[in-house]
């Protein structure tokens, strides 16, 4: 059975997209930027920007009945190498125990105030 999870940015209509669908025992988080989604505002720093979206994923996973324990694997896209060293940390304190296979990818984002999108896929445990 196909469930949608949204987070409630008008994104996701206009792109035609869910912030999360849950497939079985698997749920696919869809890249997550650092938007605020209350205010629809985005923070200027790194730090913040990737607080916000691992926020977003977390919510997502518990609406769909997951948790950030669920992980099995994420990607990160950033849009400056520097930035790497800068959210390693804030990555560790929410990943570190559970240590999903992982990628970091170093790009250009859709908008330029985007400075990291965050993307997971996790598998209920049982």
């Amino acid at each position: 059975m196909r469930r949608l999870i949204s987070s409630g940015s008008p994104f996701e209509r206009t792109a035609g997209y869910s912030r999360a669908v849950v497939q079985g025992d698997w749920c696919f988080v869809s890249g997550t930027t650092g938007y605020d989604y209350a205010t629809m505002t985005m923070p200027e720093t790194v730090e913040a920007q990737t607080r916000n979206c691992l926020s977003t994923i977390r919510g997502a996973l518990e609406e769909a009945g997951f948790s950030l324990a669920d992980a099995v694997r994420c990607h990160y896209y950033v849009t400056d190498v520097a930035f790497a060293d800068i959210v390693f940390p804030i990555l560790g304190e929410a990943f570190g125990e559970i240590r999903p296979a992982a990628t970091m990818i170093v790009c250009d984002l859709i908008k330029p105030e985007m400075l990291i999108e965050i993307e997971v896929t996790a598998l209920r445990q049982r």
